[in-house]
């Protein structure tokens, strides 16, 4: 169905415990834990609304695989997030060939994102989508790049 929205998306962990202390300082509420089945689940967003989940589950070393997910933020919190992340001892990763000093915009879209990992590897994005048509052109750029861009083509 086209007008479904994504519910819940569950990622590998090799700690349980280390992952559940990783994702509070997110300040994700964590909502469940079931120990017998090395799982945790927190909510996203309001958890009074129950609108979004994201599943933690443990796994052996050797089924353990890495994957990417992306928290939608808007404009201003995206601004803030290296304060935001730089608090908690996390580091945002390079990406595209571009360096952290500002987001990063994915302009076939157009959105900007600031990308980090979790304690075990997982790619996680924080994303907002940005007003204006998309330039697949341009390729992945700075922030400061893109809006001069557009600016131009006003």
């Amino acid at each position: 169905m086209k007008n479904a929205k994504l519910y819940e998306t569950h990622v590998y962990t090799k700690n349980l415990e280390e992952a559940i202390s990783f994702y509070q300082k997110l300040d994700l509420e964590l909502a469940y834990v079931i120990n017998e089945r090395r799982v945790a689940f927190f909510w996203l967003g309001d958890s009074a609304i129950k609108e979004q989940m994201l599943g933690i589950w443990e796994v052996p070393v050797e089924k353990f695989r890495p994957s990417h997910f992306a928290f939608y933020v808007n404009k201003e919190e995206l601004i803030n997030v290296p304060s935001f992340l730089n608090e908690k001892g996390i580091e945002i990763s390079p990406s595209f060939g571009l360096d952290t000093s500002e987001p990063i915009v994915h302009s076939w879209m157009p959105s900007a994102s600031y990308y980090f990992e979790d304690t075990d590897g997982n790619s996680l994005e924080y994303i907002t989508v940005l007003d204006g048509k998309s330039k697949p052109e341009v390729g992945a750029v700075h922030l400061s790049k893109w809006e001069a861009l557009t600016k131009q083509s006003v």
